[in-house]
């Protein structure tokens, strides 16, 4: 049997990314915010494709996507197309979906582009805008379903599709593009970036040079790595028996981990592409664009280089902070508090981010802000808790969304700095360990002994430093006493 090499292995990436930022669907006045709606409540003849209706476009759906292109070091078209891609499915209620062609004279919003991520160049291409069709729901599995039923309040949605070459060897490359993506698209401000609702992916992968297989249904980054890597093991097992990969459509089920058939892959002929004749070509001046580049906020890669330079950080910890708008965010608004910011950076990247991990959660899910952070640490800086404490102060702050000093009080945490009542402490200690303190006034590494008795018996609520004088001064004063 052949062993199969990750240059054999080639994954291309379909993305998906709604226009969140958006009030209206791409062509008609229908309200966009179609979360938690009743279904089929936010549509009109126009979405739903009925007789004598006419499409009209979305100028802000189209700066926003020429946003996207420009971020993507996309060429933008000046003459833009749609197109109708003709396919029948119950999620589609005219039958067709709106959207761009860029063979057989079709002319999309954007061609060619890249995206860097650690090193790999993935190339864009193209960039093209289209309307969502509906969604589907099953009872339980789609193979198990009885019924579907379609809720037609997406249909008409803002969509842009970014589609790149098989540049992708490996699940992780592919996960990591995803996650740069999303993290372009959050700082634009054009989408939250989450696939679980916003971003949707569709993954093909082909080996040796073999039949495309396209894998949809791919519900977060985790998952399109899992997806990738199932069907690499899927597609390495036929060829390595004999069988030819049959070029098809399969869905990941999440659930149990495998990627099922779902039907043979249409070619490009079998949508019908043909120009969209209900609306006219888009011309893009030049000058537009130019306005929109002006306009267009930092990107995730000058921010990066800029907390380097204005901050200090790592290039590590830098690149890990922009990788979410969210948590670059939250990591400026906390260095206008608190002008630590490189002790800043390390929390964040470090306790705070192993719990989200650990949690699977984003940081915009939690009910804390800039002011939590930098009050615990100002409890550090302040002698109040040490550091070791500040983590538990951190947990806790986490799970209930107090701030640090409420949860200190309530737990009784502040440390000792009643240099009395340490030295009454101190005094116990010595007579309780009388060997031991023989031992600390001919050695002095002899006396973390003591300064472990110390602070177990305090629960570690005694500041180190002053703990540590008060010993010294006590053995200093014992070792006068016996050569007197």
């Amino acid at each position: 049997m052949s062993k199969i090499k990750s240059a054999e292995i080639k994954i291309g990436l379909e993305v998906h990314c709604q226009l969140t930022n958006l009030k209206t669907k791409l062509f008609c006045s229908c309200s966009s915010d179609y979360r938690e709606k009743e279904p089929n409540t936010l549509i009109c003849p126009i979405c739903m494709g009925m007789p004598g209706t006419l499409p009209v476009l979305n100028e802000k759906a189209l700066e926003d996507a020429i946003m996207v292109a420009i971020a993507l070091n996309s060429k933008i078209s000046e003459r833009m197309l749609f197109f109708r891609k003709n396919y029948f499915y119950p999620d589609m209620p005219k039958n067709f979906q709106i959207s761009q062609y860029d063979k057989a004279g079709g002319v999309p919003l954007a061609l060619g582009g890249y995206i860097q991520t650690n090193g790999k160049k993935v190339r864009i291409r193209r960039i093209q805008l289209e309307e969502d069709p509906g969604k589907l729901s099953y009872e339980g599995t789609i193979e198990s379903s009885t019924y579907t039923l379609v809720d037609y309040n997406r249909a008409g949605i803002s969509l842009i599709e970014i589609v790149t070459e098989p540049d992708m060897e490996t699940p992780k490359e592919a996960r990591l593009f995803l996650e740069k993506l999303r993290s372009i698209l959050e700082h634009l401000g054009i989408s939250d970036g989450s696939l679980e609702g916003s971003m949707r992916c569709d993954a093909n992968i082909s080996l040796k040079g073999g039949k495309r297989v396209e894998v949809k249904n791919i519900s977060s980054f985790k998952e399109v790595e899992r997806a990738l890597n199932f069907e690499i093991t899927r597609q390495k097992s036929l060829i390595e028996r004999g069988i030819a990969v049959g070029q098809e459509t399969r869905h990941w089920d999440e659930v149990r981990r495998i990627t099922i058939s779902l039907r043979t892959k249409e070619e490009e002929q079998d949508y019908r592409y043909f120009p969209e004749p209900d609306l006219v070509p888009v011309i893009i001046p030049k000058d537009q664009i130019k306005k929109i580049e002006q306009s267009m906020p930092e990107l995730p890669d000058e921010r990066r280089k800029r907390f380097v330079e204005q901050y200090h950080l790592s290039p590590q910890n830098a690149e890990i902070l922009t990788h979410s708008k969210t948590m670059a965010d939250f990591f400026e608004e906390s260095a206008k508090l608190y002008d630590k910011p490189r002790e800043i950076s390390n929390w964040l990247t470090g306790e705070f981010l192993s719990y989200l991990r650990d949690k699977g959660i984003g940081i915009d899910e939690l009910t804390l802000s800039p002011k939590h952070l930098v009050n615990m640490l100002k409890l550090i800086d302040e002698g109040i808790i040490s550091r070791k404490m500040a983590r538990s102060v951190l947990q806790d702050m986490l799970l209930t969304g107090k701030m640090p000093d409420a949860i200190v009080r309530e737990k009784g945490l502040e440390k000792i700095l009643d240099r009395e009542y340490v030295r009454r402490i101190v005094e116990k200690i010595f007579k309780e360990n009388p060997q031991a303190v023989k031992d600390a006034i001919v050695d002095k590494k002899a006396i973390n002994y003591l300064m472990g008795q110390l602070m177990k018996t305090t629960e570690g609520k005694i500041d180190p430093k002053m703990a540590g004088e008060i010993i010294r001064e006590r053995l200093s004063e014992l070792s006068k006493f016996a050569t007197s």
